[in-house]
């Protein structure tokens, strides 16, 4: 068949989608509950903030899970995946010397299919502040 993609390279473009889609209604739902975008998608230290997030004088790091289910997204942040976004907010953090004083936290937003998205303050600490 000529076009059509293998199994595998669909199934990871439908979730590569599926999650964009998750990140785009997380932010909305912050937004609408008076958080101002700072970021999107950002790479550093070898790690990823999904959504970096303010209100008032307080920066929030948001990890985006997104699963058919939503409650199966919610067990989708391990022990490494919170070392590595750890990692990604401190090198964040320095290079972004205007937020000195200001509060961190690390929330989540939970996104499945046909929910609005779930979102959890303080979802874990985060690790060397």
């Amino acid at each position: 068949m000529t076009g059509a993609l293998p199994d595998g390279a669909g199934r990871r473009r439908a979730a590569y989608r599926f999650g964009h889609r998750a990140e785009w209604l997380a932010l909305a739902a912050l937004m609408l509950k008076g958080y101002w975008p700072i970021g999107r998608r950002v790479s550093v230290a070898g790690g990823e903030i999904d959504l970096v997030v303010r209100r008032w004088n307080t920066v929030v790091f948001v990890e985006v899970k997104a699963r058919a289910k939503r409650d199966d997204a919610r067990e989708a942040i391990d022990g490494a995946k919170r070392r590595r976004f750890s990692r990604a907010v401190r090198a964040w953090i320095g290079r972004n010397a205007w937020c000195a004083g200001a509060t961190f936290r690390a929330d989540a937003v939970f996104v499945g299919h046909r929910a609005w998205p779930a979102h959890v303050e303080r979802v874990f600490t985060i690790e060397g502040l």
